[in-house]
């Protein structure tokens, strides 16, 4: 079975233009994983750390991270010699979701991924072709209305559904050393992580709050067929694919 590496991309790498270029650079370079994917994700408004996507924003998420940081990113690739396509969820019904529901909060143009209508093939044709897929978190509800997603989500749910063709690592790489101990020490960076140890943290309080759906993912990712996930600094992913750096999640 061959190897698939999929790879989130936090927005502060994104937004710092010299860290995605050098996250870039080692991303074309890599080697070890034969193929390779993608995500990057835009912030938008939040009540109670719950994402909200009104219509002026959906709009501005589509043209900037669906156009032209996609297509910035992609540009880089190429000088790197690496033969990356940009796409969404949209394009070729890579990812269907569905508009989250209104219940007590309207959340406004956000998706939810329909995990079992996955287009596993049309990814094959792209991986199988040589193409490395760079993916913004946009997806769409079949009707015409394009959705803004949790671009952990996303890259989760790629990993998941490719997991049946490929051997498949998820790597979500931002500007932190990987699960710490103390949020504000990369000192503290935990080497590894199986459910025994993130429930033992998580009932102390030891881990920071924004990181419990990142691991959440993690752990519903290796439930689901995915090899192993990762989770460390993205200026060190050769190291991070090599396992000697960051956090790697288990499941034993």
């Amino acid at each position: 079975m061959d190897k698939l590496t999929v790879i989130k991309i936090g927005g502060n790498i994104i937004d710092d233009e010299a860290k995605l270029s050098s996250f870039l650079k080692s991303f074309a370079t890599i080697s070890g994983a034969t193929k390779i994917g993608d995500t990057i994700g835009i912030e938008s408004k939040y009540v109670d750390g719950r994402r909200i996507t009104d219509a002026a924003t959906i709009d501005l998420v589509t043209m900037v991270y669906g156009g032209l940081v996609n297509k910035k990113i992609i540009a880089q690739l190429q000088a790197y010699a690496c033969n990356a396509i940009g796409v969404t969820g949209v394009d070729g019904n890579l990812i269907p979701a569905t508009k989250r529901p209104v219940k007590e909060i309207d959340y406004g143009f956000v998706g939810d991924v329909l995990s079992s209508q996955i287009a596993t093939d049309s990814w094959e044709l792209l991986l199988n072709n040589g193409m490395v897929p760079v993916v913004a978190p946009l997806t769409h509800d079949g009707q015409g209305q394009i959705l803004n997603t949790n671009a952990d989500t996303m890259a989760q749910e790629i990993a998941k559904a490719l997991s049946s063709v490929y051997e498949v690592s998820l790597v979500y790489s931002f500007e932190k050393a990987g699960v710490l101990l103390d949020a504000n020490d990369d000192s503290t960076v935990i080497n590894k992580l199986n459910p025994k140890y993130y429930d033992q943290l998580k009932e102390e309080q030891k881990i920071f709050a924004g990181m419990i759906p990142k691991l959440d993912n993690a752990f519903a990712a290796l439930n689901s067929g995915v090899k192993k996930v990762i989770i460390g600094n993205a200026e060190q992913l050769t190291e991070l694919i090599a396992g000697t750096s960051g956090t790697t999640i288990l499941n034993d």
